[in-house]
């Protein structure tokens, strides 16, 4: 059977906790870098644009009201996957702070 002690167990967690904190950090990197490079992103807007130009030759309001508001929805799917990012960099750096604490308690 294998035998585990107390300081390799502490180890152990505390190497898993550093992993996960290193996954989430670069995770939460590549969140933030590649927000607003989707092409998705700018197919919407562009059609956007389109669909509020098209309104105002035609006077339809109600064209402009729904581009308006589908704008506005993108902006908040930005700032969303902001914040995303910002929070698993802030667990990231929790989970370092907790790796650092159980190898500082062998020690």
């Amino acid at each position: 059977m294998f035998q585990l002690g107390v300081h390799d167990f502490i180890l152990t967690i505390a190497g898993t906790v550093l992993i996960l904190g290193v996954i989430s950090f670069v995770i939460g990197l590549f969140t933030l870098a590649f927000k607003i490079t989707t092409s998705d992103y700018a197919k919407i807007s562009s059609q956007s644009a389109k669909l509020m130009s098209k309104g105002l030759t035609d006077d339809v309001s109600v064209l402009i009201g729904n581009a308006s508001s589908l704008l506005e929805s993108l902006t908040t799917l930005s700032k969303t996957r902001a914040g995303v990012g910002i929070f698993l960099i802030i667990v990231a750096f929790i989970l370092f702070i907790v790796s650092y604490y159980l190898i500082s308690t062998i020690v």
